[in-house]
């Protein structure tokens, strides 16, 4: 049997557009303190031992760190001076009360910084401030979320580990709420007239993309693991893909290799096969867009 965990999209949809709109608040702060890089690596949250946090963050001197713990559950605000605030996470808790608990948590912590309001690409959805549709914690079902992306995170460690060109971090890209890593040529992309500063600075060079996300109505209602090539070139989707139920999906606005995370979660070796599944979107991507993949391939010495 499996140990990956079951993640059924329509019975913990609820609890994930809540926790969407947390992670964008807590990321939304780590944006606000954190000097810029390159493709928006500097806005990411990162898989913890328990939870996601912001990693460390420079604020007046000290460092400072957001964690949110699903294990406990409850958010914490840690900082180098040993100053610490937190406040639990439960069912009810609205993403009004939680924005302004975690102002209230920042400012025990000595961290003055305003908790952004306003959610970014959800919609209609409300201000944070004012949002009191958004309330449902199901605890167990974000325990499983957390515990689906870890393993994909290890996975991920491992897919990085084999390329020695420019590559990202594992990390959760808070807007869209995927955990994701994403490969280099080292080429610039060239970028049509009226492109958005904020795609202009994500798809600046040649890249291809690995991740999971758990699920949206925009794209898949159930939680998926993805890679995409940026250009995309010609005769990507004519590629093969492992295992044969990963496929290539047009998404309107480019293609895109799809797996379902229980194409994954129910077979012998789950890691295997996912790492199967990226290196062959990885190779259906370099080979389309005449990537020199030896030169970038990482070898362990003799």
């Amino acid at each position: 049997m499996s140990l990956w965990p079951e993640l059924p999209y329509d019975e913990w949809k609820p609890t994930k557009e809540t926790l969407h709109r947390y992670a964008q608040m807590i990321g939304k702060i780590r944006m606000a303190l954190v000097p810029p890089l390159n493709h928006w690596w500097h806005v990411t949250l990162l898989v913890s031992a328990r939870g996601i946090t912001t990693g460390p963050m420079p604020f007046e001197g000290r460092t400072v760190e957001i964690e949110l713990d699903v294990l406990e559950p409850a958010v914490h605000v840690r900082t180098s001076d040993g100053r610490t605030a937190r406040f639990a996470l439960h069912d009810g808790l609205s993403c009004a009360a939680f924005h302004e608990r975690l102002d209230a948590a920042l400012g025990e912590a000595g961290v003055v910084v305003p908790v952004p309001e306003q959610p970014y690409e959800l919609g209609d959805s409300p201000p944070f401030p004012d949002d009191t549709v958004h309330d449902r914690y199901d605890a167990e079902a974000v325990v499983r979320w957390w515990d689906a992306m870890r393993r994909t995170a290890q996975v991920l460690d491992q897919l990085r580990s084999g390329f020695v060109g420019k590559a990202s971090p594992v990390h959760l890209f808070w807007h869209s709420f995927d955990l994701a890593h994403a490969r280099y040529s080292g080429r610039p992309a060239p970028l049509g007239a009226g492109v958005d500063p904020v795609t202009a600075e994500a798809y600046s060079h040649e890249v291809i993309a690995f991740g999971w996300w758990p699920g949206d109505e925009r794209q898949t209602p159930y939680p998926a693991f993805y890679s995409y090539t940026a250009p995309e070139p010609d005769g990507l989707r004519d590629a093969p893909l492992a295992p044969a139920a990963a496929r290539w999906q047009d998404t309107g606005n480019g293609s895109l290799a799809l797996l379902a995370y229980d194409d994954v979660r129910t077979t012998a070796d789950p890691a295997k096969t996912l790492l199967a599944f990226y290196e062959s979107a990885y190779r259906a991507g370099a080979a389309a867009a005449g990537w020199d993949v030896e030169a970038l391939a990482r070898r362990m010495p003799a």
